[in-house]
């Protein structure tokens, strides 16, 4: 921290949030015991630590609004990373289909100005009441930051939205460089940030957490692992980056209590996979979908008497006729389809063991004027069992070189006071900024 920071005169009545991106409740609970997180730890012990649920699908594509707006998917209208556009094509959705503002937004009307820094879910950048850095999924650097003239201090500091997924996946030497770097860029520009903007709340999220579990979770389980050293290490990177955060707040802001102000989340949960389910496989299997192709090359290649199909990760959407242009089930049909495919679903088994913790319909997992455009259902897994929404494998269970997968309700949210209750992370949006007395 620079010494400049020390001597500016403390501003009460502000926020600071820092995000990790799939960290699970019960893994916080492990590094702050085996000494790996000992900053956390002292958070821990002096706070209180929650464990959280986030609404469905448990994907940071819908998570993330769901924590910006304080809403529910059938309000802020993203039920995924893609959507199924005229043509069955498949579409990524981005900052521009969220459909209710975000409380960056809010506070704005009351003169309040938000620092966001790699927000998931918010490319291409817009203009909010203060500084907008977007994650991913971004594409270009140039269209990820607003006001434009940040751009410059995220070049020099040698910024980058995210790594390289595609080779990292398969480069674990490559992945723990780049992790290192892309942390190393989040500190820089958090540091510029917030020496320079006249903040009210304050918000990092680190997603590196989440590429490592998902290419290494088996090392950062296994001690043997011959990368859990390397997993260890990083993770202690996070807890010096928390702790870096902490005390620049607290250097800024003038708290009568150590700790009021400043919060920690995820945005889910996470596990290791014992086997993927290919959902599309299964409604295959069972008649309900077929293709012209085979290999398919696209949804384009959906037969008309498909009745239902899926879309990452579970969910499920019946083909209904005046929706989808080939789609034939009427629309007196498709409840009594959509309870079919439910129990059936319910009923999926591997070797003994059930696949399928439970299925929502919309209406259960949904309320809100955008709800109609969700799924007709939400499949959600035990944990170990991922499920997938491509169209092309040809068994419904197999494995990919991915290690780890997603939870709905191990997520983690640590403040200064226990909030009670079965949290869920659209609660947290009014929680993070009641400091700033709106």
């Amino acid at each position: 921290m620079a010494l400049r920071d020390l001597f500016k005169k403390k501003k009460a009545g502000r926020s600071c949030v820092v995000g990790l991106d799939g960290v699970p409740y019960t893994l916080v609970k492990r590094l702050t015991s085996d000494g790996t997180w000992p900053f956390m730890a002292g958070l821990v012990k002096a706070g209180a630590l929650h464990r959280m649920k986030v609404t469905l699908p448990e994907i940071s594509a819908v998570s993330w609004p769901s924590f910006m707006t304080g809403r529910n998917p059938g309000v802020h209208g993203i039920f995924g990373f893609t959507e199924l556009a005229p043509g069955y094509r498949l579409r990524f959705t981005n900052f521009s289909n969220l459909k209710c503002p975000t409380f960056w937004d809010k506070i704005g009307e009351q003169g309040k100005r938000s620092v966001v820094i790699n927000q998931p879910g918010t490319y291409p950048a817009r203009d909010i009441p203060g500084s907008l850095v977007s994650g991913f999924v971004a594409i270009e650097l140039i269209k990820a930051v607003k006001p434009m003239r940040w751009l410059a201090t995220l070049r020099r500091n040698n910024y980058e939205i995210d790594i390289d997924t595609q080779r990292c996946r398969k480069d674990h030497n490559q992945l723990f460089i780049e992790l290192t770097r892309t942390l190393d860029g989040r500190r820089a520009v958090a540091d510029a940030m917030w020496r320079d903007e006249d903040w009210d709340y304050f918000q990092v999220v680190i997603t590196g957490t989440d590429r490592l579990q998902h290419y290494l979770w088996s090392a950062v389980e296994d001690a043997s692992h011959e990368r859990h050293g390397q997993a260890l290490d990083y993770y202690r990177d996070v807890d010096k980056f928390i702790r870096e955060m902490w005390e620049r707040y607290h250097a800024g802001v003038d708290v009568s209590r150590e700790g009021e102000g400043f919060f920690m989340l995820s945005d889910h949960g996470f596990c290791g996979i014992r086997q993927e389910v290919y959902v599309n496989a299964w409604l295959k299997e069972q008649g309900y979908l077929s293709f012209v192709k085979d290999p398919p090359e696209g949804m384009e290649d959906i037969m008309p008497e498909s009745r239902a199909f899926c879309l990452d990760p579970g969910r499920i959407y019946i083909h209904r006729a005046g929706k989808y242009g080939k789609g034939g089930v009427a629309e007196a049909d498709a409840p009594a389809l959509i309870n079919e495919i439910r129990e059936k679903l319910g009923a999926l088994c591997y070797h003994d063991d059930k696949v399928i913790e439970f299925v929502k319909t919309r209406d259960e997992a949904y309320s809100g004027p955008e709800a109609k455009n969700g799924p007709d259902l939400i499949a959600v897994a035990n944990h170990g069992f991922d499920l997938k929404g491509m169209i092309n494998a040809k068994e419904v269970f197999g494995r990919s070189d991915l290690t780890g997968m997603h939870t709905w309700d191990d997520a983690f949210f640590w403040s200064l006071d226990q909030q009670g209750g079965d949290l869920n992370i659209t609660e947290l949006a009014e929680i993070v900024t009641g400091p700033l007395n709106i």
